[in-house]
């Protein structure tokens, strides 16, 4: 444990929180990204490896194979960067031997029981977590951490026999655009797996299919006292328009398999009012309808009020479900490793996405697995060390299972 928990704190050091506004100019998006992949890269050097850095921030490092069998090439990939919704760097996180009841983040905030029942479960744990100021970054400098320790075995333990493996440590996932430009022929995997889910035992290959859709609504500023028949505001409109998707398909309102509009940011007066959604739903069909009633919508409200709404709809990723649901061999071998470790296996699709989602559709089949870290993108965000290294340990198992199966 006390390798994996040194390395978890010096990453979650780095300030890495990527930067939407740059993300479509700048790869990485943030500059703290590229000095934590530099780390990572002394770090595999020092074991001996030969990682390189590209120039858009990727860190690719591959691990030769040590036998004699034919076996696949496997690949195991976690992001560098943290959610732009929040500080991304944390120096003084607090390390709790856990025995129940809330935990204290400072005066003002605590990790609350009735909030966050799940944590008597975790009795007897040793957990990280934030001082209620900043996130912790465990979304995914735990799943980095837990890579690097299961690279570390594997390079310190020559007789733990292996086929090739390949790793990569990612730009800017937590802005959709880290994948974009991954070069999938070159990582030169047969398939993968992202270490980048939460709870202990999380297996996921279903992820939503995910568009943005950005509405700005052109109003006329008249006096108030001579605004009749002749003002359009552009606020109300926007009530209006955002009143027209309805009150339930919301996140607040879904779980499961359910998909929902949720209304991001909205920002304007009478003249210019700007609305920023994102869609998901893991029906394709489902997805394709709701992106089709955005622009319905605005169709009636422009013929209402008079061309007045502009609508810019971008697809980000789609259900990696999709494509995995003809390589479910791999997702065997993830549900195999866990439960030869005496893990239960908490298989369920993600309410949201993964580099995953955009690597299964250029070819690179890519499920997702826990790292153990919970409450993600937020002061409340927590890891049990106990769980980071069961992420590694599974990490080790699939290897080994991969190699005594054929």
């Amino acid at each position: 444990m006390e390798n994996i928990t040194k390395r978890f704190l010096k990453y979650i050091s780095f300030d890495t929180k990527s930067d939407p506004e740059k993300g479509e100019s700048q790869k990485p998006s943030s500059d703290g990204q590229l000095l934590l992949a530099n780390e990572l890269k002394k770090e595999l050097e020092d074991l001996g490896l030969n990682p390189t850095i590209n120039e858009e921030g990727f860190l690719f490092c591959k691990i030769p194979a040590n036998s004699d069998k034919d076996l696949p090439k496997i690949g195991f990939i976690s992001h560098m960067d943290t959610s732009p919704e929040m500080y991304g760097k944390i120096e003084d996180p607090q390390i709790i031997n856990y025995e129940g009841g809330d935990i204290k983040l400072n005066d003002e905030k605590y990790i609350k029981v009735e909030d966050f029942p799940y944590l008597e479960k975790l009795k007897g744990t040793t957990i990280i977590t934030t001082r209620g100021k900043s996130l912790l970054g465990a979304d995914d400098k735990a799943g980095i951490a837990a890579i690097m320790t299961a690279i570390e075995h594997i390079v310190n333990n020559p007789d733990f026999k292996h086929g090739e493996i390949r790793i990569a440590f990612t730009p800017d996932e937590e802005i959709g655009t880290g994948c974009d430009t991954f070069d999938v022929k070159n990582f030169d995997a047969d398939f993968a797996y992202t270490i980048d889910g939460g709870i202990l035992g999380e297996l996921e290959y279903e992820s939503f299919n995910a568009a943005d859709a950005k509405i700005t609504i052109h109003g006329k500023s008249i006096h108030p006292g001579s605004a009749k028949n002749t003002m359009i505001n552009s606020i109300t409109i926007a009530n209006e328009f955002d009143r027209l998707l309805g009150y339930v398909r919301r996140p607040e309102h879904t779980e499961g398999y359910e998909g929902f509009f949720h209304l991001l940011k909205i920002n304007g007066d009478i003249e210019t009012t700007k609305l920023e959604y994102i869609i998901r739903d893991h029906d394709r069909n489902t997805f394709e309808k709701m992106k089709k009633e955005i622009i319905s919508n605005a169709d009636f409200l422009n013929e209402k009020y008079g061309n007045i709404i502009d609508v810019k709809l971008t697809d980000s990723y789609y259900n990696m479900g999709d494509i995995i649901k003809d390589n479910l061999d791999i997702v065997e071998y993830a549900k195999k490793a866990m439960e030869d470790l005496g893990i239960k296996p908490l298989i369920s699709p993600i309410r949201g996405g993964t580099d995953g989602s955009k690597l299964s559709f250029m070819g690179l089949p890519c499920p997702n697995i826990f790292t153990g870290g919970m409450n993600f993108h937020g002061i409340y965000e927590l890891i049990p060390i106990e769980h980071m290294v069961k992420s590694s340990q599974v990490v080790l198992e699939i290897i080994k299972l991969i190699e005594m199966s054929k």
